[in-house]
């Protein structure tokens, strides 16, 4: 399984980091709440100092995410807001098809949509959204995967192993019953 630098870097090379984009989402949704947002608004929102707010608030300003009105209250550009729009709707197709389609408890999914959500591509989130969207419209079909996520607790049995584990190179079904039994919460 090939998982080496050229895949990992592109991580550092995300357009937005994870904190940048609710950085960036405190800023709507405190003008959608208050009709403003200052950075002592948006530090108080994140729960973040103001120093760190500032902080993060300058760097956005200099990439030209947001923006400052004549009364210098912070505004998302068009970059600004094309980049939460696109954050929004990554979560929103990753956290429906864990929470919806995988069965995950809520928070779990949600909390792990969240860290996804600024690092899809779009051609992942609308394959992952087609995907979603067939299972919906075919409730058999979809009733069927989750008959066989939900009974299927045998590791590959057969040789050749499915197309999953011949790129991890060993049975991962195992390897996960065994993660789950000492459940640490992450990868390491």
């Amino acid at each position: 399984m090939t998982n080496d630098s050229e895949y990992w870097r592109k991580y550092e090379e995300a357009k937005v980091t994870h904190s940048a984009a609710h950085y960036l989402m405190a800023i709507i949704n405190l003008r959608k709440q208050q009709g403003y947002a200052r950075i002592t608004d948006v530090a108080d929102y994140l729960r973040v100092s103001r120093g760190a707010a500032s902080k993060a608030i300058a760097l956005l300003r200099e990439r030209e995410y947001i923006c400052e009105d004549p009364n210098r209250m912070l505004e998302l550009t068009r970059k600004g807001f094309n980049v939460t729009h696109a954050v929004e709707r990554n979560f929103a197709v990753v956290e429906c098809f864990f929470k919806d389609i995988l069965k995950i408890e809520e928070t779990i999914a949600r909390e792990n949509a969240c860290k996804l959500e600024h690092l899809l591509s779009p051609s992942v989130t609308e394959s992952l959204f087609r995907f979603v969207r067939a299972l919906e419209e075919n409730p058999a079909l979809m009733d069927q995967i989750r008959r066989k996520i939900d009974t299927d607790d045998n590791p590959c049995v057969d040789k050749t192993g499915c197309m999953v584990c011949n790129e991890y190179d060993g049975c991962l079904d195992a390897d996960l019953q065994d993660m789950s039994r000492t459940d640490t919460g992450s990868a390491e």
